[in-house]
């Protein structure tokens, strides 16, 4: 599985080199500052330098601040406040006295007191440092609770992955159970050909439920054909009780649908509506483009919830009884893939009128593939064998190579 890489605010890729633009910038934004108002002054030239000298030892002085800094940030709280608080009281300390001296060595003798000028000075430095202190902080928790919700991003990507992966491989034990007992009935009784033919069937779909990537989009016509060869399977154990009438509009033959999306109804129907009837039952599923988005119905004629069982029954639970128990993940799984391939913007209904049958109607987005028909890896419509009982109109498969 893929693992996504963080994805940091662009000017702080680097850390390194953002903590240096900004030291270099803010400091030296300050001086440039400071030197334009002591022109606006009048003042002499010389105090420009003592602008300057103050303006490198407060930044010596947060140099060493964000080495502590660094190792109190992650902390106990109490730990982490007391000990910034002290070393800052330090820090503000140096640079007042540095500053004082400076001042005092320029200044003429006995025009300002040492201690007086100390105080001055200290609570303007507490200010310039304290500011520094706290923009050093906020950036840095900014980024750690960037990084925190890259990295649930993340998981929560990887978990739907995950999902679909197992999705993909959770196919229904009893449709093997029962195609490869039919295949076996079909040997011992020396029916070599339909034997075959079966086994041939059953290798096509399953390599192409395994091929496709989990969360990936294939054209309405490549989900066709894999109910094609899905149905095939299963018609040579229903024969006539199967009878199936897909209806695809040409333009929605080339929409772009989650990948093994319409197989588990198309299980299930035949599970709960051609299995229990002695005539069988009928498998219709119509897609068609309505305005901008694709439309996609998929019923039987089977005896539906309410001749089931299932009466008066919520949805969500009525699909956990009639439907999850063939896939094990039921109509509860649809609407999740349906969830995360598009949110709110698709609809989901269930329909199962007292008369019988039951109908799952989907509409989702209309999403064109550019050239279905020539991307790789797109499979060749199944071929149709003698004696089949379906009929397929104005569907809109690729061309056989």
């Amino acid at each position: 599985m893929a693992v996504l890489p963080i994805q940091p605010t662009p000017f702080f890729a680097n850390k390194n080199r953002a903590f240096w633009y900004l030291q270099l910038g803010g400091w030296g934004g300050a001086f440039l500052l400071r030197a334009i108002s002591a022109f606006a002054n009048e003042q002499a030239l010389d105090f420009v330098v003592i602008l300057l000298i103050q303006a490198v030892t407060g930044f010596s002085l947060s140099l060493i601040l964000s080495v502590i800094y660094r190792q109190l940030i992650n902390r106990r709280p109490l730990v982490t406040w007391s000990s910034t608080a002290l070393a800052l009281a330090l820090a503000v300390g140096i640079h007042a006295f540095i500053d004082s001296w400076v001042l005092d060595l320029a200044r003429p003798s006995g025009e300002t007191d040492f201690v007086r000028l100390f105080v001055g000075i200290y609570f303007y430095d507490l200010t310039l440092l304290g500011a520094w202190s706290a923009l050093y902080y906020a950036i840095n928790y900014f980024l750690q609770v960037e990084e925190q919700a890259d990295r649930l991003e993340r998981l929560e990507m990887q978990a739907t992955s995950a999902q679909l992966e197992m999705l993909r491989y959770q196919l229904n034990p009893h449709f093997l159970f029962n195609t490869l007992n039919s295949i076996s009935t079909l040997v011992l009784l020396k029916q070599t050909e339909p034997a075959n033919a079966m086994l041939t069937r059953l290798s096509s779909f399953l390599r192409h439920t395994l091929v496709n990537q989990p969360g990936s989009k294939v054209t309405m016509a490549q989900e066709v054909e894999t109910l094609m060869l899905y149905l095939d399977i299963e018609r040579m154990r229903f024969e006539e009780r199967l009878q199936t009438e897909f209806q695809v509009d040409p333009a929605a033959s080339q929409a772009c649908i989650p990948s093994m999306l319409l197989q588990p109804l198309v299980e299930n129907a035949i599970k709960y509506g051609v299995s229990p009837q002695e005539e069988g039952a009928t498998i219709s599923l119509i897609a068609q483009i309505v305005g901008p988005r694709l439309r996609v119905t998929v019923s039987d004629t089977g005896p539906g919830i309410n001749q089931g069982g299932a009466e008066g029954l919520p949805p969500a639970l009525i699909g956990s009884v009639r439907r999850s128990t063939s896939t094990g993940v039921g109509l509860a799984n649809i609407r999740n893939r349906l969830a995360q391939a598009y949110g709110d913007d698709h609809r989901f209904e269930i329909r199962s009128p007292d008369s019988g049958g039951f109908t799952v109607l989907i509409e989702i987005p209309h999403e064109p593939a550019e050239s279905a028909a020539d991307e790789p890896g797109a499979f060749p419509p199944p071929t149709r064998q003698p004696g089949d009982s379906s009929s397929v109109a104005a569907v809109a498969l690729p061309e056989r190579a």
